[in-house]
């Protein structure tokens, strides 16, 4: 307790709420000299940021500095913690980046920056990415702070229309409103969220420019610290003019399939939008999930179903059946008394799924990516990090078996091995390390609410959730697979975002458990994590 009264919000001074109920209800100790060295650094990103993005085009190779880092967030270790990747390769990997238009999130301070130019982008970039004038915005998310997304616009569109699409509840809702205010060109849609333990989890921006749309998916929440020092990804799609064609990976369709889930005005708006756009030069697969029991046919148009329905069509031939599945979270839900009744059952059937492929073909390999405690503890931002890794105790007490899966978080190729991973990437790997027959990044963490569980005797599929992802598959780069390499010297290397082979926990290793105490090791930032 503090001197009044209050339970101490556990985190305490880095807390980055604002909602007056929140403060009121915890003690925030040196709240306001955090605030004022906060509006201070927030003061110094909004005056800078037009010079930066006026140089940065989504796709072009360039990304923004990391001399302003994002407002409102903690500023952790700034310590470098990278070698200088070499010329060379840093050019192949921004080559490679823009080629499949995938790339990683800026990270502001403690990497070398060879390994930000040209391979990531700051939420600026993407929004200023284009020449063409900006008219309108879409927002999906799970968690917004609309005061730092305001100011990633250029000052001339934050008056413009945007709409907010968000599946908050109690007073997280009440602060989103309040975080509105008067601003009036900002319209909010609530998500319905009909069935238990369910979230709005996806996070995508659609931006309407006078020259046509462009649609960003990624895994990062529009909150600052997601986008500071974390490891994250976002796929950005050609700017799409105003025409009728769809790609053949029948992008379009899809997107307007999962936005008619929420079944709302507002959305309907938009979707009328994308049906008026070209968006034939989208060569990635729309991976979403929509709260619901579907039924027949519907049952493959999401999760995980939709997932095996499309590398039933476009996946991996017959000879990569054996090869390893890998799958990389920044959260776990309950799976089941055994790993066979779903993670190792419904689930591995369909990410291991062939080309014509049936489910009575034997299960390869699981290998789960998640960090470790030491993965944590050294990361730039220390204990902080494991915030947004919210593995519980009870969780996995009730599914030990999950650690016999896991490796630790390794991203030595991308720069990344101290920036805290809140990405989701799943893919197959083959058994010398070399080829990836599919990759899907996606806002999808290891869980059935997620990805979906069928009932009634598989006649159905009940999922819980918003999400969403790409699936990038080779042939729609005229490739047979994509290739492993960390100096992307081969043109069909693919820029994974952590390090192939993976590296198995040792016996000393343990996952992160958010709500256990660590008070026997200082952090990178000389704290500890106290629940």
């Amino acid at each position: 307790m503090s001197e009044d009264g209050l339970p101490a919000c556990k985190y305490g001074s880095k807390c980055y709420r604002k909602n007056p109920l929140h403060l009121k209800e915890f003690s925030h100790p040196n709240k306001s000299a955090h605030s004022d060295q906060v509006s201070r650094k927030r003061k110094n990103s909004s005056e800078g940021a037009d010079e930066i993005c006026a140089k940065s085009t989504v796709g072009s190779g360039e990304s923004g500095t990391s001399s302003i880092p994002p407002g409102n967030v903690q500023l952790t270790s700034d310590k470098n913690t990278t070698k200088e990747l070499s010329p060379a390769t840093q050019v192949a990997l921004s080559q490679s980046c823009s080629k499949y238009n995938y790339f990683l999130t800026y990270v502001h301070r403690g990497i070398d920056n060879s390994y930000n130019q040209g391979s990531s982008l700051t939420l600026y970039n993407v929004i200023n990415g284009t020449k063409a004038e900006l008219e309108s915005s879409c927002l999906l998310s799970y968690m917004f702070d609309l005061d730092w997304i305001r100011q990633q616009y250029k000052p001339c569109d934050r008056t413009k229309p945007m709409t907010v699409v968000h599946g908050l509840k109690g007073d997280s809702r009440i602060e989103l409103l309040e975080q509105r205010g008067s601003n009036s060109n900002i319209k909010i849609v609530e998500a319905k969220l009909d069935i238990p333990y369910g979230v709005h989890h996806t996070k995508m921006m659609i931006l309407k420019y006078t020259t046509g749309i462009r649609v960003m998916i990624t895994t990062a929440n529009l909150i600052p610290m997601d986008w500071f020092q974390k490891t994250q990804a976002l796929w950005c799609s050609p700017l799409c003019p105003p025409g009728s064609g769809d790609s053949n990976t029948n992008f379009k369709a899809d997107l307007i399939e999962y936005l008619s889930g929420y079944k709302s005005k507002l959305i309907a708006e938009w979707i009328d939008l994308i049906r008026q756009h070209d968006m034939s030069k989208c060569r990635v697969w729309l991976i979403g999930s929509v709260p619901g029991r579907h039924l027949g046919d519907k049952k493959f148009s999401f999760g995980h179903l939709k997932l095996r329905k499309i590398l039933q069509q476009h996946g991996p031939a017959s000879d990569a059946s054996s090869w390893p599945v890998i799958g990389q979270f920044s959260s776990i839900g309950r799976l089941g008394a055994n790993a066979n009744t779903w993670l190792r059952g419904e689930f591995m059937q369909s990410l291991s799924m062939t080309k014509g492929g049936t489910l009575s073909a034997p299960l390869p390999e699981l290998k789960l990516v998640f960090p470790t405690v030491e993965n944590v503890r050294n990361s730039l931002e220390g204990y902080q990090a494991g915030g947004s890794l919210p593995f519980s105790q009870q969780t996995y007490d009730q599914q030990r078996y999950i650690k016999s899966f896991m490796c630790e978080w390794r991203s030595e190729s991308r720069g990344r091995s101290q920036a805290s991973p809140h990405i989701k990437s799943y893919l197959r790997l083959s058994p010398d390390n070399k080829r990836v027959p599919w990759f899907l990044m996606t806002s999808s963490n290891l869980s059935k609410a997620a990805w979906g569980a069928l009932e009634k005797q598989e006649t159905q599929l009940m999922i819980r959730s918003y999400e969403l992802g790409v699936l990038f598959l080779p042939e729609m780069f005229d490739l047979e697979n994509f290739v492993v390499d960390d100096s992307f010297s081969d043109g069909n290397a693919f820029p994974f975002p952590f390090d192939l082979p993976l590296t198995p926990y040792s016996p000393t290793d343990e996952p992160w458990i958010v709500d256990r105490k660590y008070a026997d090791k200082p952090d990178s930032c000389g704290e500890f994590w106290n629940t």
